[in-house]
């Protein structure tokens, strides 16, 4: 997904690039004003190509259209269009944008699966009937709470003075790679548990480049002194322009400058939970595999492994002294003999 995006991203003319993620307070919405401030950052672009742009995907318009979305699935009709012709851009990119979608909704609904559940265990340690997942006022109220929240960060994130991207984009991203940080994590531990720890390399390194790499850009958008980078940067100089009576762009009024102080705020405070939390899992998981390699493994409490019960074993053996052997295996388990070893 990530290559996907970095080769959509560099496929497209700069200057529509900057057309499509600016604000609408920048652009103003439309083909000139977009055109101007454009070539004010020094990349030439029409108001004649911008309409022809969204004309060639069958778009009103593509301007001020952030968030990420548009972006991949313009670079992606580009790419596929180019590589099939037939003048199919339209095509491409509402077949990427429909892919986008379910790519979302299908992470949505898992985070709101998981927070519904996590929601509800933790509230069960102080009232023990909210843990029952099957008792669906505790399990109605726990989701609406968990959809309410996402819901008021994609609200916030999308009338953000500062564009959808500039919030939800970051928080997104970052929150996704610690999620797969934690899986990880979960898979050096059950192998150095089971007393494979020879193996624990393998999703080790993953899990390596994965926490560098994450924590290094959590890092930079929560503390960085680049007020286009670090949300409480970006926080203090707001709010310090405020304090002066001044207006920064692209807000253009009061209402404005305070969303962007207030969603700053918010952004980097969640940014430095989620790193801690993911922090304490891993330090967690190192007093575990200490304990585990010190004892050649721990017991784990994953199902036991149980065997197939659609296919006979003896099915996949051909003579009848192998079959004989599969049977006696079968009958010292107590599993039902076929007598003949064809299938049951």
């Amino acid at each position: 997904m990530a290559i996907s995006v970095l080769i959509a991203a560099s496929v497209i003319d700069p200057g529509l690039y900057f057309a499509i993620n600016s604000p609408a307070g920048a652009t103003g919405l439309d083909p000139t004003t977009a055109a101007e401030f454009v070539n004010g950052l020094g990349f030439a672009i029409t108001p004649a190509d911008l309409t022809a742009a969204a004309q060639a995907v069958e778009e009103e318009t593509l301007i001020s259209r952030t968030g990420g979305a548009p972006t991949l699935a313009f670079g992606i009709s580009t790419v596929f269009t180019s590589a099939f012709g037939g003048g199919l851009a339209a095509f491409w990119y509402h077949f990427a944008i429909m892919f986008e979608a379910l790519f979302i909704l299908t992470a949505v609904d898992a985070g709101t699966r998981v927070g519904r559940f996590m929601l509800q265990d933790t509230i069960g340690n102080f009232w023990p009937k909210y843990g029952d997942l099957a008792w669906k006022p505790a399990s109605w109220s726990a989701s609406a709470i968990v959809v309410g929240l996402w819901g008021y960060m994609l609200y916030v994130g999308v009338t953000d003075p500062l564009g959808g991207i500039n919030q939800l984009f970051p928080l997104f991203g970052i929150s996704n790679q610690l999620l797969a940080a934690i899986a990880l994590t979960l898979c050096v531990t059950l192998l150095i548990k089971h007393g494979k720890a020879k193996w624990a390399w393998v999703p080790g390194v993953g899990l390596a480049w994965d926490l560098i790499v994450t924590m290094t850009a959590g890092y930079q958008k929560v503390f960085s002194d680049d007020p286009k980078l670090g949300y409480f940067t970006q926080r203090s100089t707001y709010q310090d322009a405020i304090d002066r009576g001044e207006l920064l762009a692209p807000a253009t009024d009061l209402d404005q400058m305070e969303k962007v102080v207030f969603n700053s705020t918010v952004n980097g405070s969640l940014q430095a939970l989620f790193a801690v939390l993911v922090i304490v899992v891993v330090l967690n998981a190192f007093y575990i595999w200490a304990r585990a390699l010190r004892a050649g493994g721990l017991p784990t409490t994953e199902v036991p492994k149980q065997e197939s019960r659609l296919v006979a074993p003896s099915d996949f053996f051909a003579t009848a002294k192998e079959k004989e052997a599969v049977r006696e295996w079968e009958a010292a388990r107590g599993g039902e003999l076929t007598g003949t070893g064809d299938r049951r």
